[in-house]
């Protein structure tokens, strides 16, 4: 297991600059000068000179070949340099991590219900087999998985926001913005709920929770349907193997044959399924965060996309990319906590 954890780590490095490199070749199309304003404050690169042009250029390594071009970007990436935002107007570096709690935050409530729920009522339509109840959630299922997720958003904030005004879009109410933002109010998380709790302020809690419940809801919608069809398959499966008929014959009691024999190994392709639905969550779920106008990541990214935003979205990139292979490599270390044939060694 050791061996393997290790492995996977050195690969890290490998899988971020492959990914990084291949974005970086598609941004060289544009001109030096349109990279380099990626990299200066707009209000500072209007002023410059000549001279202090050329000097960034040479800095950045603009007029260099490619590979020495992608070796300067890289070397000051790791020192923590990724350039200008300009939708953030702020460094790269600080723009993703401002933005990154609102996208964790999201990711951690929808979490729960989407895993919990999802994996419920999988095994609920696979004990219950060709009943009423088995037909019902593959109902929903199909329709839940059918609708598109910008669609379901819009039918979240037209119900819960424009007609019963429970639910507004955003991350906070405007008062509860100026207070957050006041130097009297602590951060230690940065998570609004969680920063709520620590002051004490239950009226901006109650505010931050009515803010995140309509992504949520979308979300939880959404992945339910798609993590209940892979659960109830695995599930059919099980049931079906030798070991359970004989647990079964045994007299060994139905509750225990589900969730002592059955559902145990029933997991292995759910944790593939979730785990990928993790990292997606902490990627950032452009859609949801631009329906919801929720400052996430995801939605930087989007709006860097939209704009050119050479250096931003180069950034993004090494953070999602990174994260996606933590998450994999966590993803394969649960497949031995729930299934001890597998061996990573």
């Amino acid at each position: 297991m050791t061996t393997f954890i290790i492995r996977r780590l050195l690969l890290l490095p490998l899988i971020v600059v492959g990914v990084s490199l291949i974005i970086f070749s598609l941004f060289q199309i544009l001109g030096p000068d349109k990279l380099l304003a990626s990299y200066v404050n707009p209000n500072v690169f209007d002023k410059l000179t000549p001279s202090e042009l050329d000097a960034l250029k040479e800095k950045y390594g603009l007029n260099d070949p490619f590979v020495q071009r992608y070796g300067k970007w890289l070397w000051n990436a790791l020192k923590g340099d990724l350039g200008w935002s300009q939708v953030g107007k702020e460094p790269v570096l600080k723009a993703i991590w401002s933005r990154f709690p609102y996208t964790l935050e999201l990711a951690l409530y929808a979490l729960l219900p989407v895993v919990g729920v999802g994996i419920w009522l999988g095994v609920a339509a696979a004990v219950n087999r060709d009943k009423f109840l088995d037909h019902f959630i593959r109902i929903f299922a199909i329709v839940g998985w059918s609708f598109p997720d910008f669609v379901f958003g819009l039918l979240i904030l037209m119900v819960f926001y424009s007609v019963l005004g429970w639910f507004p879009p955003g991350n906070l109410s405007q008062w509860a913005e100026e207070v957050v933002k006041s130097p009297e109010y602590l951060k230690v998380t940065h998570l609004l709920t969680i920063d709520a709790l620590i002051n004490g302020r239950l009226d901006i809690f109650w505010d931050a929770l009515r803010h995140i419940i309509g992504p949520v809801m979308t979300l939880s919608f959404l992945w339910w349907a798609y993590l209940l069809r892979i659960t109830r398959s695995s599930m059919l499966e099980v049931l079906s193997k030798e070991y359970v008929r004989t647990a079964r014959a045994k007299g060994v009691a139905e509750h225990d044959v589900i969730h002592k024999h059955a559902k145990r190994n029933a997991m292995i392709p759910v944790v593939t399924v979730a785990g990928a639905m993790v990292i997606g969550l902490l990627s950032g779920t452009v859609i949801v965060e631009v329906i919801f106008n929720r400052t996430g990541i995801g939605r930087l990214a989007a709006e860097a996309a939209v704009q050119l935003d050479y250096a931003t979205v180069l950034g993004n990139t090494l953070f999602y990319s990174t994260i996606l292979v933590l998450g994999n490599l966590i993803i394969d270390i649960l497949y031995a906590v729930f299934d001890p044939r597998v061996r990573l060694g």
